[in-house]
């Protein structure tokens, strides 16, 4: 039996039904990718093994440079006395002076290298301090060239004292075309009045002042304003370290004693007062010159002062016998509130004509301990025989 059927028609559909569905799941496949692609570009790429192999290795250390090293809370200084270069025009040394401190080089680098320069680096600027008639008798000036600065800056030295009785052997000018050219080799200056010099070593702050009994340096008679001087500095920098031209000179001024001393009509201050006073205000080290001879060191407040480190170099300009001939490398390690770590003596000496030696016979340090019990033998330092410098026990 057959059923009666009516005509064919398509199901009829719903207009906008999958619309929604479509529109959703558009979004997602777009937000999927986005999410791929960001975190493909966020994630590190994959080491290749020479990136393995390189991070993996201990890293090579930066060379030297004059940025400032991490703060390691203590830093090692090395300071040396009188230092002349030559006697221009006729008593340079060879090659222009490069070298002339390559034998001590080793025992002289440290974080700051100091010294004193006992002379003009300038040309000759037609004024001299000296009197014909006495020029080399009982009046002495010396100059090496301009250029020496550079001398100075490839031996390591970092910073060099002016407050001394030669920085104006030649005279305003002279002096003024010594810190030019300190200043052109990058050689840092201290002594002139007022100036506190501040340098940042492994992150500690140090100031350094120089005092000399002369109008072209801080007053090294007028106490009082050098202990002003000094509290400014302390509030400038952790570590106040004075550099000192004080006391008489010659072979038999080895001895400190109270009071006053006098040289050649001068007064070249009282080297005990002065340096109590100094480190009374603040200052964590003082170091001497002048006399042209060691002298003794003592602890004061629990500061080491060391009254005179004595010669190092005089080339065709001081006596290099003797005991002015005995000079050394003082070593010191301070911590950054300034107290005292520890310290060596590097025995040095002179050869003909003047220039600085590591010393085989190391006389310095038999000195040193022989002058540290006969003037302080209660606060004297303590030199071992491997020059160690302690305080007394």
């Amino acid at each position: 039996m057959s059923v009666a059927r009516g005509p064919y028609r398509p199901p009829r559909r719903r207009r906008g039904s999958l619309t929604p569905l479509i529109a959703a799941v558009t979004v997602l496949a777009v937000g999927i990718a986005v999410f791929v692609v960001a975190y493909l570009r966020a994630r590190p790429p994959t080491p290749t093994a020479a990136q393995d192999t390189a991070s993996a290795a201990p890293p090579v250390p930066a060379p030297a440079s004059d940025a400032p090293a991490a703060d390691s809370g203590q830093f090692t200084l090395s300071a040396v006395g009188d230092v002349i270069m030559g006697a221009a025009p006729n008593g340079l040394p060879p090659d222009n002076g490069h070298g002339f401190f390559a034998d001590v080089a080793d025992k002289l680098h440290s974080d700051l290298q100091m010294a004193n320069l006992e002379q003009p680096l300038t040309d000759d600027t037609g004024v001299s301090k000296c009197p014909a008639d006495r020029l080399g008798k009982t009046c002495f000036s010396f100059r090496s060239p301009p250029a020496y600065a550079g001398i100075l800056k490839e031996a390591g030295f970092a910073l060099v004292n002016l407050a001394n009785n030669h920085a104006y052997d030649f005279g305003p000018a002279g002096h003024q075309n010594t810190r030019r050219a300190l200043d052109a080799a990058g050689v840092r200056y201290t002594g002139p009045p007022g100036l506190i010099t501040v340098v940042t070593v492994k992150g500690i702050r140090v100031a350094v002042l120089g005092f000399a009994p002369y109008p072209w340096a801080n007053d090294l008679v007028n106490i009082p304003k050098g202990q002003e001087l000094v509290r400014q500095a302390r509030s400038q920098a952790d570590i106040v370290i004075i550099q000192v031209h004080m006391g008489g000179e010659g072979a038999d001024r080895t001895h400190v004693k109270p009071g006053t001393e006098m040289f050649l009509g001068e007064n070249r201050g009282d080297p005990i007062a002065f340096s109590h006073a100094m480190v009374d205000a603040g200052a964590d080290l003082v170091i001497g010159h002048s006399p042209h001879v060691i002298r003794a060191m003592e602890f004061y407040q629990g500061r080491l002062i060391a009254y005179s480190i004595g010669n190092f170099a005089g080339y065709h300009a001081l006596g290099y016998t003797g005991v002015v001939g005995t000079t050394e490398i003082l070593r010191v390690t301070l911590r950054r509130d300034g107290s005292y770590v520890a310290g060596t003596i590097v025995p040095t000496h002179m050869i003909a004509p003047g220039a600085p030696r590591l010393d085989p016979q190391r006389q310095a340090i038999a000195l040193t301990a022989s002058l540290c019990r006969s003037d302080f033998p209660a606060t004297g330092a303590h030199i071992g025989a491997d020059g160690s410098v302690t305080p007394p026990s």
